[in-house]
């Protein structure tokens, strides 16, 4: 496998990314279809290539609204992908296009794996955030209602660090984007610490912006991205040439 120097491919994802493979993460921010906007139109048939393109340890996180992911259910697990969970990204302003509807403040990213990969076998170093207050030392215990799960517990220190929330609440791009879609970079950067090694391939099939691949500089992951819009490619190299690369080893 062979990494290109220029970063961002341009090209359609579905033809250009799974020569590059294995991927130790990818990321997905494709057209959600909820809209009746020229460019948001649901792409077909890149799943099965993703899921073919991820290392045995590897997985998949790709956003989407509720109603997206409603209507592709199926097509994740004809594709051989399985759930393992998602995070809510919630933002300071969204949109509201009815009036008799709440202002929709959110954006899910759901993770998936190969299904014949157990889930103990996936690479997921859970981000912790040091917001503990009280000073003992507790054993998590599972309530019998979950029954048996191969994980096993974690040894929480109060006052100390404990594992992120899945609500996630980091800034949108508004005012400064450069993709009419743009995800901001701290939340895909957690994202990436969590499911991609320290030096591993992240490949980021809807490259957009670029944020992913900033986010993959700052953090010591290698990147691979794909944009199939010519103009969005010039703009993404640029962005990430110009970010400073993770400095203890790490390249992208």
């Amino acid at each position: 496998m062979t990494v290109l120097p220029e970063i961002v491919l341009a090209g359609d994802c579905r033809e250009r990314m799974p020569r590059h493979a294995p991927f130790d993460m990818i990321l997905a921010d494709p057209p959600y279809g909820d809209t009746s906007l020229a460019w948001d139109r649901r792409v077909e048939g890149w799943l099965t290539l993703a899921r073919e393109a991820l290392a045995p340890t590897g997985s998949l996180w790709v956003f989407g609204s509720l109603r997206c992911f409603m209507a592709t259910a199926v097509r994740f697990a004809d594709a051989g992908l399985r759930y393992a969970q998602e995070i809510v990204w919630e933002k300071q302003n969204g949109s509201g296009f009815h009036a008799d509807r709440f202002k929709r403040m959110h954006e899910l990213a759901v993770q998936f794996y190969r299904a014949e990969t157990a889930w103990r076998d996936i690479y997921n170093d859970v981000q912790t955030t040091p917001d503990a207050t009280a000073r003992t030392v507790r054993r998590k215990k599972r309530p019998p209602h979950t029954g048996h799960i191969d994980a096993g517990h974690y040894v929480s220190h109060d006052g100390g660090p404990r594992l992120m929330r899945s609500v996630i609440y980091v800034r949108n791009c508004h005012g400064r984007a450069i993709h009419p879609t743009e995800k901001p970079s701290a939340l895909l950067e957690i994202l990436i610490r969590t499911s991609c090694p320290p030096g591993g391939l992240v490949g980021d099939w809807f490259t957009g912006s670029g944020a992913a691949g900033e986010a993959c500089r700052l953090s010591g992951r290698r990147y691979l991205g794909c944009e199939i819009d010519a103009n969005m490619v010039r703009r993404a190299r640029a962005r990430i040439a110009s970010v400073a690369p993770f400095d203890n080893g790490g390249a992208s």
